[in-house]
């Protein structure tokens, strides 16, 4: 790729799955927070139910603007997932206040500790910033993204951020693709979009005109 015709004029990258994921799993990181509250049930059992809980929500985008009303939305969205996976996983009148552990819960994903980066990311992310490729997130993520993304020395690597919950719409949607490449000024055809899910990632932002590479991380 030395011919700088050749390079894209913006390259997207997913968040969860892409670029950082869970520590172990969903499911041990819920457990261990149940624990400190006095709540003991399995890792395996919480994370089974946390991804039927997961799919069972939707797609985190809402139809407001006002900052304090989305994170009030993103907050009561995670919520209803957690209330459900701990009714699935038959542990949720164990809790003697439900709303303290979820505040726990809410605000340690919004730090560095559940996440790790994979190995592969900051290599490439250097790399593109070398040859002078803006990058941007494009994720269905919601706004603690800018926390995790600080905490984990990503945050300088991104151009732009574009998450579900901000703007309204979520992958596989081409709307959010389409609003993440006005903040570039770039056409579709002169963008990358780099995700784990063959659908949300690589097949919606091939319907959205980019170049769509599905990462299969194990």
């Amino acid at each position: 790729m030395n011919d700088q015709t050749t390079l894209p004029q913006v390259i997207f990258l997913d968040a969860v799955g892409t670029l950082f994921g869970v520590k172990g799993s969903v499911g041990e990181v819920y457990a261990e927070i149940a624990r400190q509250f006095g709540v003991d049930v399995p890792a395996a059992t919480v994370n089974r139910a946390f991804f039927q809980s997961f799919r069972a929500a939707g797609m985190p985008a809402f139809a407001v603007t006002d900052r304090a009303e989305i994170q009030a939305q993103e907050m009561a969205w995670w919520r209803a997932i957690a209330t459900d996976t701990f009714t699935r996983a038959g542990v949720i009148h164990q809790f003697s206040d439900f709303a303290a552990f979820f505040a726990a819960l809410y605000a340690h994903f919004a730090t560095a500790a559940p996440w790790v980066v994979y190995p592969d990311v900051l290599p490439a992310l250097e790399r593109w910033q070398q040859m002078g490729v803006p990058l941007g997130v494009l994720s269905n993520f919601d706004s603690r993204i800018y926390a995790v993304l600080k905490a984990l020395n990503l945050a300088a690597f991104f151009a732009s951020v574009t998450i579900s919950t901000e703007v309204g719409v979520a992958k596989p949607d081409p709307q959010i693709f389409a609003i993440a490449l006005q903040k570039h000024h770039s056409p579709p055809a002169a963008a990358w979009h780099i995700g784990d899910s063959f659908e949300e990632d690589y097949q919606a932002a091939k319907t959205a005109g980019l170049r769509g590479i599905w990462l299969r991380r194990t």
